[in-house]
């Protein structure tokens, strides 16, 4: 069956009320933005409630759903078959070849559901269920009707153009991405960042990220490895500004001059700093981390208390209360997974300290990094200024 039209439906968009259109016009520009890197030519419009894509001839039905299942706000894609002609006996024969074209075993319980959003059309829905499902079972002896649970629910919408369609695609859901503002995520090549990175934009934020990245202790190797995750998550999010920012002088000195089973908790804090003026200079406005309570020793309640002491922006931290297996399945889901658990460490794991502190007192913590007052200021201004962008897409 080749399908010419694709029908998007979406769920958390139709609450939304007077200002549903523009998360609509937002769905659309993603679709539009995702099937430039398809082969064919597409056209993506709305009309009452309904987000079309039609194909302008051919092209790769495969790439197609793919490329659409990674576009936040759609919760269905359904390949549709649009019928002009109205004349309802000439309907009953489109279904009928719609489903022997469809399914090859005619053997199964199917319900028609059918909706006339024409108030003019000559025939009511219960009318148009009973006789269009009479037409199947006649022309096909295998098959059964089953209003509870069919195998085959056919939905037929009599609209300006008559919607065929039995076949429902699911989406990733959310909202569609640039309408919930921007935030800035702290990318490191672990397992959990991306994965928040991902849940973050579902919610339609913009992202942005900030790599910290320790030449010579991380190789080149290391920050592809980040680069490469980025590109992974823009799949969904859209295209990701990479800021890789040099931390190794400022790891260096924080390690000199303060207390080992402190330099986790400190270093971090330093991350953030640098994090959130980066993110402050380029118009996002909450931090974004794949922390989860209990997880390491820097993610104990204790420490994301100090962490979070040096943070004026909100932090948003959709992993707080997953345990790893669970990151782990929606980082296999999303394709992260295998880049992740390259054997390429980052900067966050050349410093680790034997004992790291996992109570941290926060005047304990502020009164450590007085030892840094010299040079800190100075090394976090440099790092601001050669910090480098990649864009991933």
């Amino acid at each position: 069956m080749v399908y010419q039209s694709f029908l998007i439906k979406y769920a958390e968009i139709g609450t939304k009320g007077k200002n549903r259109y523009l998360f609509e016009d937002a769905l659309i520009k993603q679709i539009k933005n995702v099937l430039k890197r398809v082969e064919g030519s597409f056209v993506a419009s709305k009309e009452s409630g309904r987000i079309y894509v039609q194909a302008q001839g051919s092209y790769d039905y495969d790439e197609v759903i793919e490329a659409l299942s990674r576009v936040f706000g759609i919760a269905w894609i359904c390949p549709v078959v649009q019928i002009e002609e109205k004349d309802f006996e000439n309907l009953k024969q489109v279904v009928v070849d719609y489903i022997d074209r469809v399914y090859q075993d005619k053997n199964f319980t199917f319900k028609v559901d059918s909706r006339r959003a024409d108030k003019n059309y000559p025939v009511h829905s219960e009318q148009m269920n009973r006789d269009l499902g009479e037409a199947v079972l006649n022309a096909f002896p295998g098959t059964r009707v089953n209003v509870h649970k069919p195998d085959v629910l056919l939905h037929v919408e009599i609209r300006k153009v008559v919607n065929l369609y039995s076949l429902m695609i699911p989406g990733p859901g959310g909202m569609p991405v640039g309408t919930n503002g921007k935030a800035m995520l702290l990318l490191s090549g672990g397992i959990d960042s991306p994965v928040a990175g991902y849940m973050i934009a579902k919610r339609g934020v913009k992202i942005d990220a900030v790599y910290f990245h320790a030449p010579p202790y991380t190789s080149d190797r290391a920050k592809q490895k980040v680069i490469d995750l980025a590109k992974l998550v823009a799949r969904y999010s859209g295209p990701i500004p990479l800021h890789i920012v040099n931390f190794t002088e400022i790891q260096l000195y924080i390690y000199e001059q303060c207390p080992h089973e402190e330099l986790t908790i400190i270093m971090r804090r330093y991350m953030m700093k640098i994090a959130e003026e980066i993110a402050r200079k380029n118009e996002a406005l909450a931090l974004i981390t794949g922390e989860s309570i209990g997880q390491v020793a820097s993610q104990t309640v204790h420490s994301l208390a100090a962490t979070n002491e040096v943070c004026t922006m909100p932090v948003f931290r959709p992993l707080i209360g997953f345990d790893k297996q669970e990151i782990i399945h929606i980082s296999e889901k999303i394709g992260t997974f295998e880049t992740s658990i390259q054997p390429y460490e980052d900067c966050c794991t050349i410093f680790v300290a034997k004992h790291p502190v996992i109570k941290p007192n926060l005047n304990m913590i502020r009164k450590s990094e007085e030892n840094l007052n010299e040079k800190i200021d100075t090394m976090v201004k440099t790092a601001l200024e050669t910090a480098e962008v990649v864009w991933c897409d």
